[in-house]
């Protein structure tokens, strides 16, 4: 900011002492000669004049962006020390945007992604904890308030996977993905809500999934989940509406990550026969369309909406 704000002096230094310089001259031709055109006084003092108002339009614009840096937006991201999380993390915080990061175990994850936010002169802390507990729901919205006074943004991407064919699937495998996936984005969604209500204004993006449309053999529990969130997001969408707190939900489909690197050959040919544009998605990809309805201003009329990110996969 430092160096934009003095090129910028420069920039306006240079443009009065041309223009003072050049009026200057303009006197010493015009005082004792009686044929200098009056256009050509015209055209000097529109000179000055728009010199004087390029010096204002500087100045302006880098008041402009000192405030923009300091009211810049709190986001919370939660699961964000790794895969589409991590993405989302490291997008909104070059974007310069406050972050707080975070996880349930990955801590060193964590922390490099805040080192790699703050290197990019972005604002980073993390948080541990489960987002499927209250407890630390609370704790973890506190913190962000305690650090930066408010939320302004809220990104729900935490989540699990406990795969099996519902035949042979525990009471414990569909809870366990139940309680985080879905009731974790009900607990946290609620905490920040309350927050953003009192200021009217908020953004709240869920990561739902492709299979909370279409289904996924052996998924029973995560398709369940995400398909309650899709649900849930219109309905606070609705709910919140009076409030000027736009609520979405993106649906990514097959992104590379840990998981899709062990997959076999086999396997994954079939899954990539079954997308049209024949690759999977980057987890930067994802992270522009957050980016997007996290903080630009064109995402201001769009609420209560599932935005699919999967190459064509579900048309």
């Amino acid at each position: 900011m430092a160096s934009s704000a003095a090129g910028s002096a420069a920039v306006t230094f240079n443009s009065a002492a041309i223009s003072r310089r050049r009026i200057a001259n303009f006197r010493q031709i015009s005082t004792p000669s009686k044929h200098v055109p009056n256009m050509q006084f015209r055209s000097l003092r529109s000179f000055s004049s728009s010199g004087i108002k390029a010096q204002v339009a500087t100045v302006e614009q880098v008041r402009t962006e000192a405030v923009q840096k300091l009211e810049a937006p709190v986001v919370i991201i939660t699961g964000a020390s790794r895969g589409i999380g991590k993405a989302v993390a490291l997008a909104l915080g070059k974007a310069g945007c406050k972050v707080l990061v975070n996880y349930a175990r990955s801590s060193k994850e964590a922390e490099e992604v805040c080192k790699e936010i703050e290197a990019s002169g972005g604002q980073a802390l993390t948080f541990g904890g489960d987002v499927s507990k209250e407890a630390d729901v609370d704790s973890m919205i506190k913190t962000a308030i305690d650090a930066w006074g408010t939320v302004d943004v809220l990104i729900n991407n935490a989540g699990i996977t406990r795969d099996g064919l519902l035949m042979r699937m525990k009471t414990s495998q569909w809870q366990e993905v139940i309680d985080l996936n879905l009731t974790g984005v009900f607990l946290c969604t609620q905490a920040a809500a309350k927050i953003m209500m009192k200021k009217k204004k908020g953004r709240i993006i869920n990561i739902a999934s492709v299979v909370g449309l279409v289904g996924n053999v052996g998924q029973a529990n995560y398709s369940a989940a995400k398909a309650g969130v899709i649900g849930f997001t219109k309905t606070v969408a609705k709910e919140y509406s009076s409030r000027n707190i736009n609520v979405n939900a993106i649906a990514p489909g097959f992104i590379a990550s840990d998981m899709t690197s062990k997959l076999g050959a086999e396997f994954e040919k079939k899954i990539l026969e079954a997308i049209p544009l024949g690759r999977y998605g980057q987890p930067e990809e994802v992270a522009g369309l957050v980016e997007f309805l996290a903080l630009n201003p064109a995402a201001g009329y769009i609420t209560g909406q599932v935005l699919t990110i999967d190459g064509g996969m579900v048309m």
